[in-house]
């Protein structure tokens, strides 16, 4: 049945990240860097096209609102979800400019990107990295199984071992909410 073979396909990817060490780490220190930003008063940025746009715009949200427990809101935010801004740029420019523009115009050193794309080839992700790290920003690329592109324009690579989109959404979404709780619980530890 093809309900039960999704579910398998989605624990068999999960269960290759839960056995690479070197993924784990990754993790944390991306978590690590995410915080530091937080304290040193930087903010973390999103981008992502489609479902990945929907997983940035999640994942702000559980930055700037609140994951586990009540707390201060940290500054995040998708750059995708100014319309009239996106389209604009994408009229006036084109759209592979659209998330460039935007770090360029609210970028600065010690911020940090987290580009999301399954194929990781997502040309307006890749010139978002180019201008942030011109800026001196952290720049966190999370991908499918090669990397793409963007593995050669991101300080930092997450590429989920998986080329099936379903899957590798589903792992980035989770390696995002785990991101988000270790930021929360490291800055704001429950007593």
């Amino acid at each position: 049945m093809r309900i039960s073979e999704s579910i398998k396909e989605s624990i068999e990817v999960k269960q290759k990240i839960l056995a690479d060490k070197n993924m784990l780490d990754l993790i944390r220190e991306v978590s690590l860097h995410c915080a530091e930003a937080f304290c040193n008063g930087n903010k973390v940025l999103f981008c992502g096209n489609g479902g990945s746009a929907a997983d940035a715009q999640h994942l702000a949200a559980e930055f700037s609102g609140r994951f586990y427990y009540d707390r201060p809101p940290l500054p995040s935010e998708a750059l995708h979800v100014n319309t009239s801004y996106l389209t604009a740029v994408a009229n006036d420019y084109s759209y592979d400019e659209v998330y460039a523009r935007s770090v360029r115009g609210s970028g600065k050193e010690g911020d940090v990107l987290i580009g999301i794309s399954t194929s990781g080839n997502s040309t307006n992700i890749i010139k978002a990295f180019e201008v942030a790290n011109e800026l001196g920003m952290i720049t966190i690329g999370l991908t499918g199984e090669s990397g793409g592109k963007m593995k050669d324009h991101c300080d930092y690579l997450i590429n989920v071992p998986s080329s099936d989109t379903p899957r590798i959404q589903e792992s980035h979404i989770m390696i995002g909410h785990i991101i988000c709780e270790l930021v929360e619980s490291t800055l704001f530890p429950r007593e």
